[in-house]
């Protein structure tokens, strides 16, 4: 999603400096507000579907089991009459929160160790067995893992910066759809 936002604004800005060759001259303003207007509509349009997810599945769920197959459950011993609803969506609750907190954390550290990786290369202070015995060689910018750790870098800066932070904002809606809607859950 956001290698598609990137490459629209890419040929934006190209397009206004074809269009406009002041602006390299630094005579004239580019348009920034176009390639904002970009970024935010992309934004809006990709957040449609897990917002539907985050609103819909614990309503779709809590419904479903509500009216179609409401009774009575046990849990651990305990019976709950007419209860088939709210447990179902107290599940979908506990599997989205915990399901998403770990993929976020992942995502977050991920993100963040390839970074990490990239700045420690560029340091010069990854060192590998040279082909002399017991010497090291240091590995820096231009060699094939920096080169490695570039790429990485590049898949890790949305992951930590974007895609973790966003699934987090994810398990609060779902939260807080399902706590506000509950009484539509219970029988």
């Amino acid at each position: 999603a956001g290698g598609t936002t990137a490459g629209k604004i890419i040929e934006e800005v190209r397009r206004q400096f074809r269009e406009d060759p002041g602006i390299m001259a630094g005579t004239s303003r580019p348009d920034y507000g176009r390639a904002v207007d970009i970024t935010a509509r992309a934004a809006l349009r990709q957040m449609v579907a897990p917002g539907l997810l985050a609103v819909g599945l614990p309503v779709t769920v809590g419904l479903i089991f509500r009216f179609a197959r409401d009774g009575d459950v046990t849990v651990a011993g305990v019976t709950y009459p007419d209860s088939s609803g709210w447990l179902a969506v107290a599940g979908v609750l506990m599997i989205g929160t915990i399901g998403g907190i770990i993929l976020a954390t992942f995502f977050n550290n991920v993100g963040g160790a390839w970074d990490n990786a990239k700045k420690y290369i560029e340091a010069g202070m990854l060192q590998v067995p040279s082909e002399n015995p017991g010497a090291m060689t240091t590995l820096g910018k231009g060699t094939d893992a920096h080169k490695a750790a570039v790429v990485g870098d590049t898949v890790g800066d949305p992951y930590k910066d974007t895609a973790g932070p966003s699934l987090h904002v994810l398990v609060k809606l779902l939260s807080t759809v399902t706590l506000v809607l509950a009484p539509l859950f219970i029988a």
